[in-house]
């Protein structure tokens, strides 16, 4: 869980460094990041005990694909959002990034690194 946490953090900060790159670049492209939400995906399968608890109690309380999608399609589509960019969303909604995630420098790091790996 705590790869998977530091991961998110990565889209995160891959995003916040792509807006400043293209910002700086004067290309007219946003770059935003966003929380789905806990949606309901067969991402425990190979866990019957996970499985299991998401399928009987999931559906009340975990949000359907559907729903999981709204936030990625508002971005993508709503006018409102138009020029927005180094933001971060969640449930269609403007929302808080944590402390790590707005770091500049572990942003332009984690850039850096990254395209050493991909050369």
């Amino acid at each position: 869980m705590a790869a998977y946490g530091q991961s998110k953090i990565a889209n995160i900060l891959h995003a916040n460094e792509l807006t400043r790159r293209l910002k700086e670049e004067g290309v007219n492209i946003t770059a935003n990041s966003l929380h789905p939400g806990v949606v309901t995906t067969n991402l425990f399968r190979h866990v019957k005990f996970f499985n299991g608890l998401t399928t009987m109690v999931g559906k009340y309380f975990l949000k359907n694909v559907q729903q999981g999608a709204a936030t990625t399609c508002y971005l993508a589509l709503n006018p409102q959002v138009k020029g927005v960019s180094g933001e971060y969303f969640a449930d269609s909604n403007l929302s808080k990034m944590s402390e790590k995630a707005k770091d500049v420098e572990l942003g332009k790091k984690l850039w850096d690194v990254s395209m050493n790996l991909v050369k």
